[in-house]
C-alpha cells in the first residue's frame, strides 16, 4: 500500500481537535490540581524542614535535575519534537511515525542514561559548580552532593516522560500528560510524612520521594501511548532523518527555550553565598509565583504548539497569526490579574500557605520581598511561553537563541547590580527584568517576520482588562488586613480569610470585564 493512502486513512480516523479554550482549560484545570498539590507539598516541607541547611540543600540538589528537566525535557526537546512529529503527521503514514517514535526514544534514552551515570559520579562537581556558595559549609555541602545522586535519575525519568507526553499532546490528549506532575507531589508528600521518621538524615526522604515520582510519572503514561499505537520499541539510530532533525533543533533551543529558567538557576548559584535561608525563601516564592505560570502560561503554551506545528505544516499563516493574536491575549486577560494579586497579597499569602512548624515570622517576610519581585516579572514569564513557540513552530531556533543570549547576559548585569542592596529580592528582581526584555524581543521578531499580526479589537480589550485590574487591586487594598494581624493569625484564620479575598478579587474581577462587554465566546479559537 503507498504512503498516501494510509496517511489520509490516518487523518480521517483521528478526532477533531477540541477548540483551543477548552483544551486550554482542560490542560489548566489538570495542572491547577497539581499546582494545589505542589502547595501542600511545599506546606508539609516548610512544616518539616522550615528553611534551615537540610532545606537549602534539598532545594539545590533537587533543582539541578529539575532545571535540566525543564530546560532539555519539557523545553529543547519538546519545542523540537512536536514539530517534527507534527510534519510526519501530516505528510507520512503510520508506520513511518512509529519508527520515528521507535528512534526517539532509543537515542534520547542512550544519551540520557549516559548524563546521568556521569551526573551521578560528579555529584560533587556538580553541587560546587551550582552552589559554589556551600563550599564554606562541610555538612551543607556533603548533604547536598548525596542527595544530588539520588535525584539526579529523575531527568533521566521525567524526561522520557515529557518524551511520551509530548506524543500524547501531538494527537490532542492533553489530560493524561497535565495530570502526571499530580504523582510527583504525592510522591513528596508521602516521602516527607512516612520515610522522614526512617532516615537518619530526615531530609533524605525528600530526595527518595523525587526518585519514587519519576518511575511514577513514566509508568503511568505507557498505557495511553499503547492506546494510540505508539509505545515505543526503542532503538537507537542517529542516521534516521526525523532524530537528525529534532537534534539539529534541539542545540539551539536550549538556550531559547528556557532562559527564564537559567536565570533562576543563576538566582541559586549566587543566593548560595548569601545568609542561610535566601535559597529557600527564593524557592518558596518562586513556587508561589509558578501557581499561575504553571495552570495559565504552560497550559495555554502545550495547547497551541501542536496547533502552531499543524497550521505551519499546512501553509495556513493567517491562522497561525489569528492563533498567536488569541495566546497573547489570553494571557494578558489572566497573567495581569495574578501578578497585581501576587504583589499585593505577598506576606498573607506566604504566611496562609508557609507560615507553620519551623518557618519563622522573619522567613515569611523576606520570602514576601522576593515574591513581590517575581510578581513583577509574571507576566513576562507567561508571555515567554506562549511566544516561543511561535518560532519553534515554524523550527526557527535561531532568533530565540540569540534573543536569549542578550536575555541572559542582561541578567547578569541585572544580578551584580541588585543583589548588594536588595539580597536575595534582588536577584528575583533582576530576573524579571530579563524576563521582560525577553519577551519584548520574542515579540518584536515575530511581528517582524509577519508571523505575528495584531487582530482587531486590541484597543477595546486593553481598556476592559485595565479597568478590570484597578477594581481588583482596590477590591484587595479594601479588604486586606495588617500584614501583623496575618502572622498572629491561627491557620484556619488565615485560610478563611485569604479564602474571602481570593473570591471578592475574583468575583470583582469578572464582573467588571463582563460589565464592560468581555464574553467567553470571544475567546474560543479552533
Amino acid at each position: 500500500m503507498s504512503s498516501e493512502p494510509e496517511t489520509k486513512t490516518e487523518q480521517k480516523s483521528l478526532p477533531k481537535a477540541p477548540g483551543l479554550l477548552r483544551s486550554s482549560g482542560l490542560v489548566g484545570a489538570m495542572t491547577m490540581l497539581s499546582r494545589v498539590l505542589g502547595l501542600v507539598r511545599d506546606m508539609v516541607i516548610a512544616r518539616y524542614f522550615g528553611a534551615g541547611a537540610g532545606a537549602d540543600a534539598f532545594f539545590v540538589a533537587f533543582k539541578i535535575p529539575n532545571f535540566l528537566r525543564r530546560l532539555f525535557a519539557e523545553g529543547a526537546f519538546s519545542q523540537a519534537f512536536v514539530p517534527v512529529l507534527s510534519s510526519y503527521r501530516e505528510h507520512q503514514p503510520v508506520s513511518e511515525v512509529k519508527r520515528l517514535v521507535d528512534a526517539v526514544a532509543g537515542s534520547l534514552g542512550l544519551i540520557l542514561l549516559a548524563v546521568t551515570l556521569v551526573a551521578m559520579l560528579g555529584a560533587p562537581v556538580l553541587t560546587a559548580v551550582f552552589a559554589p556558595g556551600f563550599l564554606e559549609d562541610e555538612v551543607k555541602f556533603a548533604l547536598a552532593s548525596d542527595m544530588l545522586r539520588i535525584t539526579f535519575p529523575y531527568l533521566l525519568l521525567i524526561s522520557l516522560t515529557a518524551f511520551a507526553g509530548g506524543i500524547l499532546n501531538s494527537y490532542d490528549r492533553f489530560a493524561v500528560p497535565a495530570f502526571t506532575p499530580v504523582l510527583l507531589n504525592l510522591a513528596m508528600i508521602g516521602a516527607a510524612i512516612y520515610l522522614t521518621p526512617l532516615m537518619a538524615e530526615p531530609v533524605m526522604a525528600l530526595a527518595w520521594g523525587v526518585f519514587i515520582a519519576g518511575a511514577l510519572q513514566l509508568f503511568f503514561q505507557l498505557p495511553f501511548l499503547m492506546r494510540l499505537g505508539l509505545l515505543p520499541r526503542p532503538r537507537v539510530d542517529y542516521k534516521h532523518e526525523g532524530v537528525g532533525r529534532i537534534l539539529r533543533l534541539m542545540a539551539p533551543a536550549l538556550f531559547g527555550v528556557s532562559v527564564s529558567q537559567i536565570n533562576l538557576l543563576l538566582d541559586t548559584v549566587l543566593a548560595s553565598f548569601l545568609q542561610t535561608g535566601s535559597v529557600s525563601w527564593l524557592y518558596y516564592s518562586d513556587r508561589l509565583s509558578e501557581l499561575p505560570l504553571g495552570v495559565f502560561g504552560i497550559a495555554i503554551a502545550t495547547v497551541i504548539l501542536p496547533s502552531l506545528s499543524r497550521k505551519h505544516a499546512a501553509e495556513s499563516a493567517d491562522q497561525f497569526a489569528a492563533t498567536l493574536d488569541w495566546a497573547v491575549r489570553a494571557v494578558l486577560l489572566i497573567g495581569l490579574p495574578a501578578a497585581v494579586a501576587l504583589a499585593l497579597l505577598a506576606e498573607p499569602l506566604i504566611a496562609t500557605l508557609f507560615h507553620y512548624g519551623e518557618v519563622t515570622d522573619r522567613d515569611v517576610l523576606m520570602s514576601a520581598q522576593s515574591l513581590r519581585a517575581y510578581s513583577a516579572g509574571l507576566l513576562a514569564f507567561m508571555l515567554i511561553k506562549v511566544l516561543a513557540p511561535g518560532f519553534f513552530a515554524r523550527q526557527d531556533t535561531k532568533t530565540p537563541v540569540k534573543i536569549g543570549v542578550i536575555a541572559m547576559v542582561a541578567n547578569m548585569a541585572f544580578n551584580l547590580m541588585l543583589v548588594i542592596p536588595l539580597a536575595h529580592a534582588g536577584l528575583a528582581l533582576a530576573t524579571s527584568l530579563s524576563a521582560w526584555l525577553n519577551g519584548y524581543l520574542l515579540w518584536r521578531g515575530l511581528r517582524d517576520q509577519g508571523a505575528w499580526r495584531s487582530q482587531p479589537g486590541w484597543s477595546r480589550f486593553l481598556l476592559q482588562i485595565v479597568s478590570a485590574n484597578l477594581a481588583l487591586a482596590a477590591s484587595i487594598v479594601w479588604l486586606k488586613a495588617p500584614v501583623s494581624d496575618w502572622l498572629a493569625a491561627g491557620g484556619f484564620q488565615r485560610a478563611a480569610d485569604m479564602a474571602v479575598l481570593v473570591g471578592v478579587g475574583v468575583a470583582v474581577y469578572f464582573l467588571v470585564l463582563a460589565l464592560t462587554g468581555v464574553r467567553v465566546r470571544h475567546f474560543r479559537h479552533r
